[in-house]
């Protein structure tokens, strides 16, 4: 559906002023020649070429030692790290203890692979995890100055459950500011680079993740995702990951909690280098609530219904879709109906030129008691007063702030909400909501692309701020 005229020239006024803004920065900015921009150095052990599912059976059947596969990560993080900075602190020794325990245990054990298969599914697989997750031992500052030196005494219910399972951490990932940018970056850690492109953004919030794996220092990892941050970075890194529908995979012992009806909205989930892990991640991440999903059910592809939406409709908020990617959109509609011989339908919801007032207006609405989200503001100044948005925008001026400008801005977008959510848009997220779930049923699959186009370059997102609705 066209836009009409108002919508029309709040497009063109918000493109028009980012352009600006852009060519400034561009003016500014150093640009590095071309043969400087460094290249990761290429994976030589076979070991790192192998799906966690296919580790944890040659660990079992004792083709190869637990000790010998988290060597290899460990070498392969050393390797890749100074590069990408995406591991932000690891726990090498104590990840080589427990491999040799693994091993032990396997070499004692007399049930037979089956029972190992059974009880401990990723026994001796080495595991990254995104820095907002507990891990016991290991900081949960979420790159937050003031949070540095807190330390999580618990495992998260999903690292707990996996680590159960016989998984080994390595260490925890970096990640956005209080995971609320698209770009890994923050004050404590610094900036996070793409695994494929040094002058490129991993993405956000679990970039950390996203990038270490598509480095091939990670197999399998842990993400979050809000809006977008476990999407982002598998795009962005050419890795795979599934958001879960919130509920089934518990959000505990996170920073920041959520608050209002931001539950609705964010999910942990699986993140991995080989898509075949999964489904094995995910059932064991779900824990109790694993029976909420079919994840046992044979799927007949050929039966299944495909509906492809290329773009959002026209947002005044994001750009549109790269021919690059409508093109590949295109490439694997005519991949799906040749292969399965399924007709995949085109489909236009107009409410997904919405998606981010519905985005924006669900993360600061109350919960079902009435109480206000924490502000943005409340969470940058913990475990002390708010920040001063204002203040900290002065400081980051002359480079004395904490803090990184997106959440500088993200605290001063916060200051000029309107109190009551609008009724209008309310009323798309509800009507988006029923007629995707007419749409799909139990037997839908929908292709949208992830972003409107590839990975950007590091800092770009600030002048297209709002692509990030894709996933929102």
């Amino acid at each position: 559906m066209a836009l009409n005229r108002l919508e029309k020239a709040q497009t063109w006024l918000f493109r028009a002023v980012t352009a600006f803004f852009f060519m400034i920065f561009q003016f500014f900015s150093t640009r590095r020649p071309a043969d400087s921009v460094k290249k990761l150095p290429p994976v030589t052990n076979p070991l790192l070429l192998q799906s966690a599912t296919q580790l944890a059976k040659k660990i079992r059947r004792k083709e190869v030692s637990s000790v010998e596969v988290v060597q290899a990560y460990i070498d392969r993080i050393q390797d890749v790290n100074p590069f990408v900075n995406a591991v932000v602190k690891d726990r090498f020794a104590a990840a080589l203890q427990e491999a040799a325990l693994v091993d032990k245990l396997i070499e004692e054990e007399t049930g037979g692979e089956e029972v190992l298969e059974d009880r401990l599914p990723l026994l001796g697989v080495p595991l990254s995890v995104k820095e907002s997750y507990s891990l016991q031992g290991m900081p949960l500052t979420t790159g937050l100055m003031s949070r540095r030196g807190v330390v999580a005494s618990v495992d998260a219910p999903p690292v707990a459950l996996l680590k159960r399972s016989g998984a080994i951490p390595l260490g925890v990932t970096n990640t956005s500011e209080l995971c609320m940018w698209l770009e890994s970056h923050n004050h404590l850690y610094g900036i996070t680079c793409n695994a494929y492109d040094l002058e490129r953004i991993p993405g956000g919030s679990s970039g950390g993740e996203g990038s270490i794996l598509g480095a091939a220092g990670a197999v399998i990892g842990v993400g979050s995702d809000i809006g977008g941050s476990i999407r982002m970075p598998c795009f962005f890194n050419g890795i795979f990951g599934h958001k879960t529908t919130p509920g089934v995979v518990s959000s505990e012992n996170q920073y920041p909690p959520t608050s209002g009806r931001q539950d609705e909205y964010l999910s942990c989930g699986p993140m991995c280098r080989y898509a075949e892990d999964l489904l094995p991640m995910l059932k064991i991440m779900a824990g109790p609530n694993a029976h909420m999903l079919s994840l046992n059910t044979d799927v007949n592809l050929k039966k299944l219904r495909f509906f492809s939406i290329p773009h959002d409709g026209g947002s005044a908020y994001t750009y549109p879709v790269s021919k690059e990617l409508l093109d590949i959109q295109k490439k694997v509609v005519e991949r799906l109906e040749a292969d399965l011989g399924v007709k995949v339908q085109q489909v236009c919801l107009r409410e997904l030129r919405y998606s981010f007032q519905i985005w924006d207006t669900y993360m600061g609405l109350p919960d079902h008691e009435g109480k206000p989200p924490l502000t943005f503001a409340e969470l940058m100044g913990e475990p002390g007063r708010p920040a001063w948005a204002l203040w900290e925008l002065l400081k980051r001026m002359v480079g004395k702030s904490d803090h990184t400008v997106p959440a500088i801005m993200l605290a001063l977008l916060e200051m000029t909400h309107v109190s009551k959510p609008s009724t209008f848009i309310i009323q798309q997220k509800e009507e988006l909501q029923k007629k995707m779930d007419e749409l799909l049923g139990t037997d839908g699959v929908l292709l949208y692309p992830s972003h409107p186009r590839v990975a950007p370059k590091h800092h770009h997102p600030l002048f297209r701020p709002f692509d990030f609705a894709y996933t929102g």
